[in-house]
């Protein structure tokens, strides 16, 4: 069994993404897969937080990396954007002398200390390339043939540096959905920003990202989204119904965690995924495979 030090994120933890969080506990279980939870970890420092008080993120960030590191495991986490701040501290903290120190003072007062050697994973990442395909294949109880399937991967999981795909033509989750029976689709929006938390502040803005993201997923024929972002997830399908409104569109697309789909074809039950937390009904895409 292949162990990792778990870091579930505000959102997959108590927040909006608990679906998320219940259903990546779940098939990392039959992926012989322990997600050991860090105890007393504490938010990343999230992407907002950063732009106003950066020295106190990276401290609150280098924190779970320390307490990861006296694990001695890698630290996984199925958030976007945690994934991002927890490998920026990292790399900030080898690269700028200054800043190190300053966290290594903050941390002390703390009772902690931190070397660097801890290695930060996305959930997506471990499953495929440190399980594989072929595993994750042969644990499928429910083929998803014939199912057409939009992989979305958002702005950040695959960028430059912290990504460990393609940052313009990832291919990690089609080759997922490959193995688990179904057909993923090729659209060109697969990689862009859906918006993220301007949702609040620049409604509009997004309402007409999230547009043109389901626009381009549907227009290949897509039946449902798979996202690995808790952000991501909630802006296309808790705002589709705004969006119909602003664009005068008649969206109606599933849009489901990877994790989730895993779980389906794994033949995990609907309770054990949070299939039932999805705004626009999974069963709309799912009924024949549940």
């Amino acid at each position: 069994m292949k162990q990792y030090a778990y870091f579930p994120g505000c959102s997959a933890s108590e927040g909006g993404a608990k679906a998320y969080g219940r259903s990546a506990l779940a098939v990392s279980k039959v992926l012989d897969i322990e997600l050991v939870e860090i105890e007393d970890w504490n938010c990343c420092g999230s992407t907002p937080y950063s732009s106003f008080e950066e020295l106190a993120s990276f401290c609150l960030s280098a924190r779970n990396l320390a307490l990861a590191e006296g694990m001695g495991l890698d630290i996984v986490t199925p958030c976007s954007s945690c994934y991002v701040i927890l490998s920026r501290t990292n790399a900030y903290l080898k690269q700028y002398p200054h800043l190190k120190a300053q966290v290594a003072e903050a941390l002390a007062a703390g009772g902690l200390e931190y070397h660097g050697t801890t290695k930060v994973r996305h959930l997506l990442d471990v499953f495929v390339n440190d399980i594989g395909y072929d595993a994750i294949g042969a644990a499928v109880k429910r083929s998803l043939e014939g199912l057409k399937v939009a992989p979305y991967y958002g702005c950040q999981l695959v960028r430059p540096r912290f990504g460990f795909d393609h940052p313009e033509n990832p291919q990690s989750m089609d080759r997922l959905i490959t193995s688990l029976g179904g057909e993923p689709v090729d659209f060109p929006m697969k990689a862009r920003c859906c918006g993220g938390s301007l949702i609040i502040s620049e409604e509009d803005l997004v309402l007409g990202l999230i547009g043109k993201i389901l626009n381009s997923a549907l227009d290949r024929g897509a039946e449902c989204l798979i996202t690995p972002c808790p952000l991501c997830q909630t802006n296309l399908d808790a705002y589709q119904n705004q969006a119909n409104k602003k664009l005068h569109s008649s969206f109606d697309l599933p849009i489901l965690f990877f994790t989730q789909l895993m779980g389906v074809a794994f033949g995990l039950s609907e309770e054990e995924l949070g299939l039932r937390s999805c705004i626009v009904p999974a069963e709309k895409a799912l009924a024949k495979y549940l």
